[in-house]
């Protein structure tokens, strides 16, 4: 079986990991989780992330065909309309988005958003396979950070988004709107239920002082020495801890913006007259 090849681009400002996933075979690619850059003090965006990736995919040669998100992201704003304006390739992500997109077009007040997934060109089935180049991928839905999470397996390389951190961080939260800790140590396990050998991908890395950041690791690796879900932890000990965890969090900083555009397929609301387009900040809601 050919193996991706993956260029990984880190965007420190939000802990996030871009990852260009292309098949050496063929020069046909997928984005996965981009970001636009997105100042909370100005409400400007900016897109040196997203340029920094088109300058790859023009300089190797790539062929974009599919800009894929793992779910709908509470700490960064997607940059797939852009990129897809500038080197093409479908929008792509679950097909439990409309579930979210429920929940936030009632928290947001939001009559233009449909709760259908229209915005996005393609809603991704649980087992659902599809093709990069030559490359087979297979959907895994993988909810309990959020409904719609999935992780995309290509060969011995699994994307997990949110799903999984670092052995030595952890798992992700789950008090988000239609998260659930219980689901996300089933999901969790079905990762790990991979070949020991297979390349994890993550979407964020928090290192402690002193390491460098990272984003790849082994399901060997987090059987063994992830500090929440090593095996031996029981589904009944991981919802305790997830549970009491959560509640000590804070909210991420990009939150509010973030669900607005990401729920959306990366595209901002509607401008109003104006021609301005504006985020919303729900007072005593969330």
């Amino acid at each position: 079986m050919q193996q991706a090849n993956v260029k990984s681009f880190f965007d420190p400002a939000t802990n996030t990991v871009t990852h260009v996933v292309s098949d050496p075979a063929t020069a046909k690619a997928a984005i996965i989780d981009s970001v636009l850059d997105y100042d909370p003090k100005s409400g400007r965006t900016s897109r040196a992330s997203a340029d920094e990736v088109i300058a790859h995919v023009r300089e190797a040669g790539l062929s974009v065909e599919w800009l894929l998100e793992t779910h709908a992201h509470a700490d960064h704003l997607s940059a797939a309309p852009y990129l897809k304006a500038h080197i093409g390739g479908q929008i792509g992500i679950g097909s439990h988005i409309c579930q979210v997109q429920s929940v936030f077009k009632e928290i947001f007040n939001a009559k233009d958003m449909n709760t259908y997934g229209a915005e996005f060109d393609h809603l991704f089935e649980d087992g659902e396979t599809f093709r990069i180049g030559e490359l087979e991928v297979e959907v895994m839905h993988t909810p309990g950070h959020t409904p719609a999470c999935l992780t995309y397996v290509i060969g011995q390389d699994a994307f997990v988004g949110d799903t999984l951190f670092m052995p030595d961080y952890g798992t992700a939260r789950c008090d988000f709107p239609g998260g659930d800790a219980a689901t996300l140590f089933r999901s969790i396990r079905k990762v790990l239920s991979l070949a020991p050998e297979t390349r994890l991908h993550l979407c964020h890395d928090y290192p402690p002082e002193g390491r460098e950041p990272k984003w790849e690791t082994t399901v060997a690796e987090q059987s063994a020495r992830n500090i929440h879900v090593h095996d031996g932890v029981t589904e009944a000990e991981f919802v305790e801890m997830r549970t009491a965890r959560d509640k000590t969090l804070a909210m991420p900083t990009l939150i509010l913006p973030s669900i607005q555009v990401n729920v959306r397929a990366g595209n901002l609301p509607p401008a109003e007259d104006n021609g301005v387009h504006y985020l919303k900040i729900p007072i005593d809601l969330l």
